[in-house]
């Protein structure tokens, strides 16, 4: 992505700088920063939490609302059921979310990012904890500098301060990471049981070992690495320039008003001496997340979260200077033009997303709460009965997705006066799979083929449980090769 263009001044000796690819990284201490946009960071980030923490304990119907119940391969979202035969509705989900992130990334840039990505509100907790722990920014940087305890071969009574500080963070984002691996375990286990079987200490192995697994993860990504997932392991950083267009919403340092830079007295007169209205505080470069420069121009590594602009406002309302120095801007403003929504690429993910919404709402809609799965019997192509009749053996696999017991009836289409044994209706429980074997009887007669192609039909016959359901499957019936008329 083309940076946005500075006055900064480059070394005339920029060639003979050395860059080490292995060079160890610094560590970014963040600097903590309050502002119209960091609200909005909270009023987006709590509900992504309470959702996130609250959502396994809620009951519909008495089950579990959210519950991805992988031994009974039943997936209940709230009223809705799903079963391993909807995974067409899956993808049609993660296509819609593909495309809505590229129409949002499009129309308002990395807010995604900045706003609502569960490792941006992960690492704002942790960062929050680890400003209890240790204090703002500037007491971290003096306390990683103070000596341990046991250094210089001897005991060192200052470094106490420091074991019990980084004790007391640790401790914190150890019970965080617990507790979020524990509710992630909680949707596929059931969070009641396992609180229950945690609390008597009959929780299986697997289950601890995915508890302990998701805990260690969510302590590592939001605790150790934070910037460096976002910088190195999400692949959006890396694509996201190919969605941004001259109108998309960046967050952009205006070098026309800022340079030059340089501190001042407040209320002389900065213009007399050449200065622009950037003081060079590099409060924008401390409270940065990723550690980054906006007043460099547009970078990857920027997540969209504003801490520079409202540490930007921050300073300008100080200074008494208009705020604005670091905004939500476009490039198309910065060179003198107007917003538009008509564009070609914004339109184009619009209409693809309203599409597939589209397509979505149909599958969803006529979706029919039952399925019959026909396996013929591969043992032998035919069997030759009483009375002459031909005998196919098959197995059904019923499966009731509804929440109600349902009894249904078993029909043909296509196969002349076949009989199906036995004749009975087949009674299935609520979300439920039963599992049958029949047989269907034909007269070698009536057949014009060898390898005729035939329907199962199913119907339900229960009144008391809503409308009927009925469905369909193809399956051939295998006879005798049928005598052909010489002439």
């Amino acid at each position: 992505m083309d940076r946005i263009p500075t006055q900064e001044i480059i070394p005339e000796d920029v060639d003979s700088r050395v860059f080490n690819l292995y060079e160890k990284k610094e560590k970014i201490y963040i600097r903590s920063m309050e502002g119209f946009f960091q609200y909005i960071r909270v009023y987006t980030g709590w509900p992504l939490l309470l959702g996130y923490f609250l959502a396994p304990w809620l009951q519909i119907e008495g089950r579990q609302a959210l519950f991805f119940d992988l031994s009974q391969q039943q997936f209940h979202i709230f009223w809705l059921t799903l079963w391993p035969q909807d995974f067409v509705l899956l993808m049609w989900t993660l296509a819609i979310a593909a495309m809505g992130l590229f129409f949002v990334t499009t129309l308002w840039g990395r807010v995604w990012c900045g706003y609502t990505c569960p490792q941006t509100v992960w690492t704002a907790i942790f960062s929050w904890a680890e400003q209890i722990a240790e204090g703002e920014r500037h007491q971290r940087i003096k306390l990683d500098k103070t000596p341990s305890l046991f250094s210089k071969g001897g005991f060192n009574a200052a470094g106490w301060n420091k074991v019990w500080r980084r004790g007391l963070k640790y401790c914190m984002w150890f019970g965080f990471a617990a507790l979020t691996g524990i509710t992630f375990i909680g949707y596929f286990y059931g969070i009641r049981d396992l609180v229950v079987d945690a609390w008597q200490w009959q929780l299986p192995l697997t289950a601890v070992a995915w508890t302990v697994f998701f805990t260690l993860a969510t302590f590592i990504n939001a605790g150790w690495m934070r910037e460096q997932v976002c910088i190195y392991m999400c692949p959006y950083a890396r694509f996201q320039s190919a969605m941004f267009d001259k109108d998309t919403l960046i967050i952009s340092y205006d070098p026309a008003r800022g340079e030059q830079r340089g501190s001042r007295k407040k209320g002389s007169d900065y213009q007399a001496q050449g200065l622009g209205d950037c003081i060079d505080c590099t409060l924008c470069v401390q409270v940065c997340p990723t550690g980054i420069d906006i007043r460099n121009g547009l970078q990857y590594e920027c997540i969209g979260c504003a801490r520079c602009i409202d540490a930007c406002d921050s300073i300008m309302d100080k200074m008494a200077y208009p705020k604005g120095l670091i905004s939500y801007t476009t490039l198309n403003k910065m060179a003198g033009g107007e917003w538009t929504w008509k564009r070609p690429k914004l339109l184009g993910y619009g209409v693809a997303l309203l599409v597939l919404l589209g397509l979505f709402s149909a599958v969803l809609l006529t979706r029919t709460p039952l399925r019959l799965d026909v396996l013929r019997d591969r043992g032998q192509l035919y069997q030759e009965v009483a009375g002459g009749l031909i005998e196919n053996v098959y197995t059904l696999k019923v499966i009731n997705m509804t929440d109600d017991d349902r009894q249904y009836q078993l029909h043909t289409i296509g196969l002349p006066n076949a009989r199906i044994l036995p004749d009975e209706l087949i009674s299935v429980p609520a979300r439920q799979m039963h599992e049958l074997i029949i047989r269907v009887q034909a007269n070698p007669d009536e057949l014009n083929s060898f390898n005729t192609e035939f329907d199962f039909q199913l119907e339900s016959v229960t009144q008391n449980a809503g409308k009927n359901l009925h469905t369909t499957t193809e399956s051939r019936f295998f006879g005798p090769q049928p005598l052909t008329t010489q002439r």
